[in-house]
């Protein structure tokens, strides 16, 4: 048996799942080191000498780095949410579903297209673009590797018009 057919059954086969996510480790990192800062810039504005004997500016003081302390707290705190939308190839039922997970985290289909009603798809390296029949853009996923672009290549042949 051929290596190369095998694979390629098994990449028809298989529903290939792609995120919505772009870039999400660079943004709770930025949103950390930004939270990092508030945090010391709070206990910065009394080591810097000022008119101690000011009592309304020492009040002024004390409501900026308790301000400047929480929201950096909340900002370091902050979690991702895996609550981004994720795209299904399906290649069994020749479809594309939108799936969001709702508050009690089960995911819930928001789109559901059928590959013959899709107008056309043009893949490149960083993601798809699926069109409407009349040329408009309905949805584009970021492509996480060059793996999943070939799979999904090879899955919307032959049923979704492929633009260069």
């Amino acid at each position: 048996m051929d290596h190369s057919r095998a694979t390629g059954s098994l990449a028809t086969a298989m529903p290939l799942v792609l995120s919505f996510e772009a870039n999400w480790r660079l943004r709770t990192v930025m949103l950390r080191g930004l939270g990092l800062a508030m945090m010391v810039s709070a206990s910065w504005l009394w080591l810097f000498p000022g008119s101690v004997a000011d009592p309304e500016l020492n009040l002024v003081k004390v409501g900026v780095s308790v301000l400047f302390f929480v929201l950096g707290l909340v900002l370091m705190t902050t979690r991702d949410l895996h609550n981004q939308p994720e795209a299904c190839f399906d290649p069994v039922r020749r479809e594309l579903r939108v799936l969001r997970r709702d508050a009690q985290g089960q995911p819930k289909t928001v789109l559901r297209r059928s590959y013959d009603t899709i107008g056309g798809a043009r893949l490149n390296d960083a993601a798809v673009q699926l069109f409407e029949n009349d040329g408009s853009l309905l949805i584009e996923v970021p492509l996480g590797s060059s793996a999943a672009r070939s799979q999904l290549r090879d899955q919307l042949s032959g049923a979704v018009q492929l633009f260069s």
